[in-house]
């Protein structure tokens, strides 16, 4: 675990990656509005809402979101806003032209969700003396929690794409068929999945500030 820290940047280069990744959605929102393109418009702007979520988790409940956990989350969603905008003059995204784009965004996404899941039911387990979970099942929940959520986004692309269809406008989410469908929920799993194995790690103390959170408000 050392040795993996040893190969992160340091904190500050993370919070420059952090912010240049801020920068760098705010530029892709005003690509979307200059090209007329409402999905880039959408999906940027929902990039940007998450982006600011560590710092309103800090500020407002005092959970704890070091600069880890916020390249963390940053990044998941600035791939997946950057795969709509695709190549300058071209109307191909990087997710119908690089064939591994789709899977890193879906397993980094889907560790992001895991993250929350894991850090729920951790600090539920320590809050709640009525609540036992051990590890083993915890890890069994974070990677069921992972495929019930991947499930759900799968449906709402596939209802946003008929939607879309039948109103005649340009698809917010897309789907590229079964296989494509497949494919997400195993990358979702292996997301969910190396969360479950080192989650602990790096989510301790947001579970532990959760947990105090908890506490204080059944004192």
């Amino acid at each position: 675990m050392r040795n993996l820290r040893a190969l992160l940047p340091s904190e500050q280069r993370q919070r420059q990656l952090t912010y240049l990744m801020e920068v760098g959605l705010i530029g892709m929102l005003f690509i979307g509005i200059d090209r007329g393109n409402g999905g880039i418009v959408i999906n940027t702007v929902v990039a940007l809402l998450v982006t600011q979520l560590p710092a309103v988790l800090e500020r407002d409940y005092g959970i704890p979101m070091d600069t880890r956990l916020t390249l963390w989350i940053t990044s998941a969603v600035f791939l997946h806003a950057f795969g709509t905008v695709g190549l300058p003059g071209s109307t191909a995204t990087f997710y119908s032209q690089v064939w591994w784009w789709d899977h890193v965004t879906h397993a980094l996404s889907a560790s992001v969700v895991a993250a929350v899941g894991y850090t729920t039911v951790r600090a539920v387990h320590e809050h709640a003396d009525g609540i036992h979970i051990p590890r083993r099942f915890a890890a069994v929940f974070i990677l069921l929690f992972v495929l019930a959520f991947g499930v759900l986004w799968e449906v709402l692309e596939f209802a946003i794409a008929l939607a879309a269809a039948a109103l005649g406008v340009e698809a917010v989410l897309t789907q590229y068929g079964l296989q494509d469908t497949m494919l997400d929920l195993v990358f979702n799993s292996i997301g969910g999945l190396l969360v479950a194995l080192w989650g602990g790690a790096y989510l301790a103390d947001a579970s532990g500030a959760l947990r105090d959170l908890l506490d204080r408000r059944d004192g």
